[in-house]
C-alpha cells in the first residue's frame, strides 16, 4: 500500500493535499516548528553586545552594538567631535534610518587608517554587521541596500615613471 502513494502521480494541488494527509501528526508539528526559527541566531559577547568589524578603502572598524540612547562613541569621542561634517554622520545613521532603529540602540567603535571619508565609510560597515547580528530578522532589509557588501574599492598604486597612478610628467618638446 505503501508503494502505491509513492508511485502516484500528482495532478492537481488536490491530489497534492490527498497525499500530504496521510503523512504522520508528528512530522507535521516539526515542520511548522522549522518554519518559525530563524535562518541565523542572535550573536553577543559576553556582555550582551553584538561586535563586527567594518572596512572600506585602508580604514578598518571595530563595533560593538547595544542597545540604548542612540550615543556613538568613535576612538573615545563623540561622533559629532570625531566626524565634524554632517555628511560622514549622514553615513553613519543610514543603517539605523532603513530599519527605522534610530536612537535604539549605543555604538562604540574604534577607527584605524585611511581617512575620514574611508573611516566613516567603515563604521557604517560595521554597524550594519553589528546589526544583522544583534537582530537577525532585518538582515534582508540591510542587505537589500548594500550595507552587508564590503566595497572594494582601493586607491589604485603609483606607477614608477608617472607622476600618479596613470598620470604622466608634463611633456615640454625643448
Amino acid at each position: 500500500m505503501a508503494d502505491e502513494t509513492k508511485n502516484e502521480t500528482v495532478s492537481d494541488l488536490a491530489d497534492l493535499k490527498d497525499i500530504a494527509g496521510n503523512a504522520p501528526e508528528g512530522d507535521a508539528a516539526q515542520i511548522a516548528e522549522t518554519a518559525q526559527v530563524p535562518l541565523r541566531e542572535q550573536e553577543l559577547d559576553k556582555e550582551g553586545r553584538a561586535y563586527a568589524t567594518g572596512r572600506r578603502k585602508d580604514a578598518t572598524a571595530r563595533v560593538w552594538l547595544k542597545p540604548g540612547s542612540g550615543k556613538v562613541i568613535i576612538n573615545g569621542k563623540d561622533q559629532e567631535v570625531y566626524f565634524a561634517r554632517p555628511t560622514l554622520r549622514l553615513i553613519i545613521d543610514q543603517p539605523f534610518t532603513i530599519t527605522d532603529r534610530q536612537g535604539q540602540y549605543d555604538v562604540i567603535a574604534t577607527v584605524r587608517g585611511g581617512g575620514l571619508s574611508g573611516q566613516a565609510g567603515a563604521v557604517k560597515h560595521g554597524i550594519s554587521q553589528a546589526l544583522t547580528k544583534y537582530e537577525p530578522a532585518l538582515r534582508s532589509t540591510v542587505k537589500a541596500a548594500g550595507f552587508l557588501t564590503r566595497d572594494s574599492r582601493v586607491v589604485e598604486r603609483k606607477k614608477y615613471g608617472r607622476a600618479k597612478a596613470r598620470r604622466s610628467f608634463q611633456f615640454s618638446k625643448r
